[in-house]
């Protein structure tokens, strides 16, 4: 029944997206339209971004464009974009601001907008330096948290568009799924060899954690067919020993490169502080407990030599909690019988 369903709203949902890209593109000049139709077809098709992320994209370019037609007298046209100055770029973060948008929406905005004209200026479109001077707003700290399953399933989507290179998105695609699919720590991902590289159909990975104590953790399908694509991009070969990870001039990829790529996705996504490659570990954990996971369980999986780590470590709303427990308790089920 899902399925169908699902399918259903994916058919609905596609004319709404033709017409929320229409509303975008009529704050145009027809030269630019067909520009924007181009970037939003490279995004979904070489990028392979996300619905969400596509629309969210559109939500950002669709308020910078109607600034630009208000504040310029009429639609914006491609040779405007790079005679804009950091004045003009001011006065929409003003704009936005003054229309009460979050700090961190207007992040992910500007993190938009910035997106487009790399893609404009690597085809000779469009260049502005004046976008450069401009300041990313500062997003309020937050208590490190786990995010939602759409947020991170967003971060897997989306991580491809902030990469200079195709071989580079697959990498980073596959390190975070290792960290959310199979709950692994950053060290323990970047760790792995060729040799113990997990492959399609695999269903069990051996992962070496703190201490060199050892576990075995289930394997997602889809984790070891994104390592696989991953491998089969990546320019740098080896021998069984080399390292599975590498970074863009072949050495061993280090954690510093995954954690400034979380952050250029907080600021895409407009997530906040707390979602870091840690935090998909955190997710991993939350999600399995929210659905009924056991926490003994759970914390073998997790590498947790203390139980109390592990119930320190998940964070599941009550709501979900009492969710499982009507699911799952004799006595819960019972009794909504008798409802």
């Amino acid at each position: 029944m899902a399925e169908p369903a699902a399918k259903a709203v994916g058919k609905a949902a596609a004319p709404r997206r033709e017409t929320q890209l229409q509303g975008v593109l009529t704050a145009a000049a027809p030269d630019l339209q067909a520009v924007l139709r181009d970037w939003q077809t490279w995004l979904k098709d070489e990028r392979r971004a996300s619905p969400h992320t596509l629309l969210a994209y559109r939500r950002d370019l669709q308020h910078f464009l109607v600034f630009l037609a208000e504040h310029r007298g009429g639609p914006a046209r491609l040779k405007d974009l790079s005679a804009l100055t950091a004045g003009d770029f001011r006065a929409w973060l003003a704009a936005r601001a003054a229309d009460g948008l979050e700090r961190s929406s207007t992040a992910r905005a500007l993190s938009s907008l910035r997106g487009l004209y790399r893609w404009l200026t690597r085809r000779g479109l469009a260049e502005n330096a004046a976008l450069a001077t401009l300041r990313t707003p500062k997003v309020p700290k937050a208590v490190p948290r786990a995010l939602s399953a759409a947020e991170a399933g967003e971060v897997v989507d989306s991580v491809g568009e902030l990469s200079e290179s195709d071989w580079i998105g697959k990498r980073d695609c596959a390190v975070l799924l290792l960290l959310y699919g199979c709950g692994l720590r950053i060290g323990e991902a970047l760790a792995l060899t060729r040799g113990e590289a997990p492959k399609p159909g695999q269903e069990s990975l051996l992962v070496t954690g703190k201490g060199n104590k050892q576990r075995m953790v289930p394997l997602l399908p889809v984790v070891g067919d994104a390592v696989a694509d991953y491998l089969a991009a990546c320019p740098f070969g080896g021998d069984a020993g080399a390292p599975l990870f590498r970074g863009a001039r072949g050495g061993a990829l280090g954690p510093r490169r995954v954690q400034e790529k979380m952050a250029a996705l907080r600021a895409l996504l407009g997530l906040p502080e707390g979602a870091t490659p840690h935090a998909l570990r955190h997710s991993f954990a939350t999600h399995l407990l929210a659905g009924g996971g056991d926490l003994r369980a759970i914390q073998e999986l997790l590498g947790h030599a203390s139980l109390s780590t592990t119930q320190r470590y998940t964070d599941v709303d009550v709501a979900g909690l009492l969710a499982v427990y009507d699911r799952a308790h004799p006595r819960a089920r019972a009794r909504a019988k008798g409802r």
